[in-house]
């Protein structure tokens, strides 16, 4: 009798609950946030606000079992949680403020879920130029960009009134003491939600000392569903679909290294076939986005931390977290609750699950070669990349709108740059009279061998 692999196996009904909900609680905040920024930059009324949040959670639900569980040919089946991406906030605030509204965002995003549906197979075969060097340079991409975030969250969340009160980040600081003691200390199955009891011990801390306020609860209703096209009938404008398509690339590449890394970790490795697969159900929860009025939809980096984390692989776990966003989506009063967790408690946590991901690249980058040729230079400009965006936010804001769009992202930008550089010194034949071996290093002419090799030896 053959064992299933981790990936495949379906824990206890009681496991794959609190398992679920701490990928839920994990992105939740993030998932949120581009339905509340677009929404809020537009004007909207409370009203078409809490419409977009519920359509927004019952959308990343549908995409996250479509990517998890999979039919025919969409979903990578792999635990992967999907939600709206960030890299599409600028030109859907944009376009939303400038021409056309929501209806030529919905437009732009369904052609943009399209696109990435036909380009998915493209991409799938671009699956060789991504060895352990490209890789491991991306997850610790993924993990740094993401801990500003955290950091964000534990000072009392960007914007608050309270940003940075040392009250703030001394609640940040007992949740993750107590996410450690957890991991730390407790049997084993505790220690792997110890996410979830870092959220929760925080949370019961948290109310009696005044740092949430429940009343949104009771003004949320018991149902909400969300209907096609609620605000209108999609309108195709060129200018906002041609700034979408450029989003789609810039989700597809991010959605690559997210696939990848979550395949590193639960030792089942993405294959160009498996990537297509993974890359058409971002296609299609995109185009649903766009017919149930929310956004473009992407892999999200956080809960690939979790994984790495709690090393808790089964892609059933992150299935049961899309039905638990689609019963949040389907009960605005549910959503609440959840949205009234005050962000030091996320951020306590967030900083040892984002930590995890750059761990984690870390680990692959272990196991690549750096004696006697060029990888050290393309992982440290591909850092240094990939970190510009990140550290200094308006370096970019006098380029051209689409040239933005790719490089303020950190994770586009980072991989972009670790994949040409990958290809200048890996894959171009090597310099005139570089054919002899360096001491420890590879020969000039069986340098792509070499980096190929390295991949299978660290898969």
């Amino acid at each position: 009798m053959t064992t299933a692999h981790p990936v495949d196996e379906v824990p206890p009904a009681r496991q794959l609950a609190a398992f679920g909900l701490q990928h839920v609680l994990a992105m939740y905040a993030g998932a949120v946030a581009v339905p509340l920024i677009v929404g809020g930059a537009m004007k909207l009324p409370p009203a078409d606000l809490a419409y977009l949040i519920t359509a927004d959670l019952l959308v990343c639900g549908i995409a996250t079992l479509i990517q998890c569980i999979g039919f025919w040919r969409f979903g990578v089946r792999l635990p992967i949680m999907q939600g709206c991406t960030f890299a599409a906030v600028s030109p859907m605030v944009l376009i939303g403020t400038t021409g056309g509204g929501l209806p030529a965002i919905y437009g732009s995003v369904i052609v943009a879920g399209l696109a990435i549906m036909l380009l998915a197979p493209v991409f799938g075969r671009l699956l060789r130029f991504f060895p352990p060097l490209v890789t491991g340079t991306v997850i610790l991409i993924i993990g740094l960009s993401l801990l500003p975030v955290a950091g964000n969250w534990a000072a009392g969340g960007a914007g608050s009134a309270d940003f940075g009160e040392p009250g703030n980040l001394a609640l940040a600081a007992f949740v993750l003491a107590v996410v450690l003691g957890v991991q730390r200390f407790a049997p084993v199955f505790l220690s792997r939600i110890a996410v979830l009891i870092g959220i929760v011990v925080g949370l019961a801390v948290a109310v009696p000392l005044g740092f949430t306020d429940f009343g949104g609860v009771g003004e949320a209703d018991w149902l909400g569903i969300s209907t096609p096209f609620h605000f209108g009938a999609p309108a195709f404008e060129f200018s906002a679909i041609a700034s979408m398509l450029v989003v789609a690339l810039v989700t597809m590449t991010e959605t690559t290294g997210d696939l990848i890394a979550v395949g590193e970790m639960t030792d089942r490795k993405v294959e160009p076939r498996s990537l297509a697969d993974g890359l058409r159900a971002d296609g299609l929860s995109t185009v649903l986005g766009g017919v149930f009025n929310t956004f473009p939809y992407t892999a999200y980096a956080q809960n690939v931390g979790l994984v790495g984390m709690t090393r808790v692989r089964s892609r059933w776990v992150v299935a049961t977290a899309g039905g638990i966003l689609v019963l949040l989506g389907l009960l605005p009063k549910l959503g609440a609750v959840v949205a009234a967790i005050p962000a030091p408690v996320l951020g306590g946590a967030g900083l040892v699950m984002f930590g995890t991901v750059a761990a984690s690249g870390l680990r692959t980058l272990a196991g690549v070669d750096f004696k006697g040729n060029n990888n050290l230079t393309v992982v440290a400009v591909s850092v240094a990349m990939g970190m510009l965006p990140v550290g200094v936010p308006a370096i970019y804001e006098k380029f051209p709108d689409w040239f933005q769009t790719v490089m303020n992202s950190g994770i586009s930008a980072g991989c972009l740059t670790a994949i040409v550089l990958n290809l200048l010194f890996n894959h171009l034949p090597a310099k005139a009279g570089s054919g002899v071996p360096e001491p420890g290093g590879l020969s000039g002419g069986g340098v792509e061998k070499g980096v190929e090799q390295s991949r299978e030896e660290a898969v």
